[in-house]
């Protein structure tokens, strides 16, 4: 008897969903989960987060050569944009929105004037360089990504596929279908079953 193949591994759907530094030791884990060079999908619903943990999942995302699906499903802003951006292929919805902005950063506690400026010194440096990873993940011109940060503009889906960074997902027409799917069912579905016959079965007669 002929030994049977084994089943492909199922594809891994990871949820990027609220702020991304919260929920970073989770996503990393079903990251890492995923083979080297293996295939996943990423949901994309949110704000951001830190721009460590960004460039942490871009980095994580390359550095193993996945090959990863990302869906914008509502948003995808601030730090979101860079793991969304590592993805192999993007797809979004014309309700889907991209929030750009420059980076921003703040310290709860109580710090010197000194160790302000260089805080200021590094930030400035760093949301250069991310800005410029940004564009070269997204394949894209630095020029577009500086004007769409600088001051901030909420980048949406039908944008972002003219700018062919994204492929769209027509809503419309998987309502269209998932309408003719459901009245076929319908109509293959058996007719209502009256009481008598109802009797007749658990009866086992008339």
């Amino acid at each position: 008897m002929a030994k049977n193949k084994e089943a492909p591994e199922d594809l891994l759907d990871i949820a990027v969903v609220g702020d991304i530094t919260d929920r970073e030791a989770e996503i990393c884990d079903k990251l890492l989960a995923v083979p080297p060079g293996g295939e996943c999908t990423m949901y994309f619903d949110s704000p951001g987060g830190s721009a460590y943990t960004a460039v942490s999942l871009l980095t994580l995302i390359v550095i193993r050569e996945l090959r990863v699906t990302g869906i914008v499903t509502g948003e995808c802003s601030s730090a979101a944009l860079w793991p969304l951006a590592a993805c192999c292929r993007r797809i979004v919805t014309p309700f889907s929105v991209l929030l750009f902005h420059p980076l921003k950063w703040q310290s709860e506690e109580h710090i010197g004037l000194s160790e302000a400026a260089e805080w200021a010194r590094h930030f400035g440096k760093l949301e250069k360089d991310m800005d410029k990873l940004l564009a070269q993940y997204f394949g894209t011109e630095e020029s577009r990504i500086a004007e769409w940060m600088t001051p901030g503009r909420y980048v949406t889906g039908t944008e972002m596929v003219a700018a062919g960074l994204a492929e769209m997902l027509d809503l419309s027409a998987l309502a269209n279908r998932s309408a003719a799917t459901g009245a076929s069912r319908r109509a293959s579905a058996p007719g209502p079953v009256s009481g008598k016959a109802i009797g007749r079965n658990r009866h086992g007669g008339p």
